[in-house]
């Protein structure tokens, strides 16, 4: 299996998308129901966005601890926060969100994106593993 040397900002990145979305899983399932009624957004998506969250900060930030790794795994965590905002977009146009609500989903999404932006800066900056 073909291994990259993660670069610094990879793994910085890696993290605090880890403690963004872990912090961000935590809030949502606790307070899926204030957070659903202040939203507009319905409460099984607010719980189930949480409850999603936590289990992947804990894999991204299992990747960010690691110096080698498979070049693979970083770009299906890209991959996936690039996924993450076009739903986030579409939640928007398939719910009725309240003005925070529409504010908290562009706001998120802004940040998902510019993880997204710098793991792949990141990934690109990594080099491959020596044997």
């Amino acid at each position: 299996m073909r291994m990259i040397v993660s670069s610094p900002l990879l793994r910085n990145v890696l993290i605090v998308d880890a403690a963004f979305s872990g912090a961000a899983g935590v809030t949502l399932a606790a307070a899926a129901g204030p957070f659903a009624a202040m939203s507009g957004l319905p409460h099984a998506l607010v719980l189930g966005v949480g409850v999603f969250l936590m289990p992947y900060a804990l894999v991204v930030g299992s990747l960010g601890l690691c110096a080698l790794l498979p070049p693979a795994a970083a770009r299906l965590v890209v991959a996936g926060n690039a996924l993450w905002v076009a739903a986030s977009l579409a939640a928007l146009a398939q719910t009725q969100p309240t003005s925070f609500g529409v504010v908290a989903v562009v706001g998120q999404a802004v940040v998902v994106a510019a993880l997204a932006a710098g793991q792949a800066v990141g990934l690109r900056r990594s080099a491959p593993a020596t044997a």
